[in-house]
């Protein structure tokens, strides 16, 4: 059955962005552990969303699943605060694994893959009022951006590990090995933008690790535009 789904799912995505034409991309973040029993069927989802160039996802692995057994060695308390942002920015009180949150403003709590992919298909059609460029020469990268709708936004910076097999020992998925796809390991804020001027940063990059350049409305708001260097 799963199986099953994810091809709807990958088929919906598909459709849905064809007809709107998606772009730029959209940000799909998940969050999830692994020790959490509910994931697993999440993280595939990953394995459709990772190689599109018009979808960018993330995977951010939180740590409040750790004490149940087995320490996520890709989990971070900076993601947890991430995840807790968005639902306090959202009035809700609880977090949840695994959570996509799709554009930085709409959230899909389990393993809903077509409610996922309605979500990123309505985001792929909303106006962007941000246009964000990135050229990359050896460690400095540059960005560069322009805003439609000046305001308060933060520029993020990320790096992703494409693909992972972990074979798990303890906690809820016990000997299982799972495939985790385009794992955040570094998510930083690099500069803060009115948007008044246009945006012209240069920052350091390090390795071979894709980069990812987010531009987020303050206090964890929509997506306003998002760039990636494979």
């Amino acid at each position: 059955m799963r199986a099953i789904l994810a091809a709807v799912f990958s088929f919906a995505l598909a459709s849905g962005l064809q007809a709107q034409g998606s772009e730029p991309p959209v940000v799909v973040e998940l969050y999830t552990s692994q020790g959490c029993s509910s994931c697993p069927p999440a993280d595939a989802l990953m394995a459709e969303l990772a190689p599109r160039e018009d979808v960018i996802a993330l995977a951010l692995h939180v740590d409040y699943w750790d004490y149940i057994g087995w320490t996520d060695n890709y989990g971070s308390p900076a993601f947890t605060r991430r995840q807790k942002g968005y639902a306090s920015a959202a009035g809700a009180r609880t977090i949840y694994t695994p959570q996509f949150v799709v554009g930085g403003r709409d959230h899909v709590v389990g393993y809903k893959p077509m409610q996922l992919a309605e979500m990123i298909a309505d985001d792929a059609a909303r106006d962007k009022p941000v246009s964000l460029s990135l050229s990359r020469n050896g460690n400095r990268l540059k960005i560069r951006a322009e805003s439609r709708e000046p305001g308060k936004m933060l520029v993020q910076l990320a790096r992703y590990q494409p693909h992972a097999s972990v074979a798990i020992e303890r906690g809820e998925n016990a000997g299982k090995t799972i495939d985790y796809f385009n794992i955040v390991t570094a998510l930083e804020v690099v500069s803060d933008w009115n948007g008044r001027a246009p945006l012209d940063l240069s920052v350091t990059v390090r390795g071979s690790e894709p980069v990812v350049v987010l531009i987020q409305k303050d206090g964890h708001g929509p997506v306003l535009a998002a760039a990636r260097l494979r």
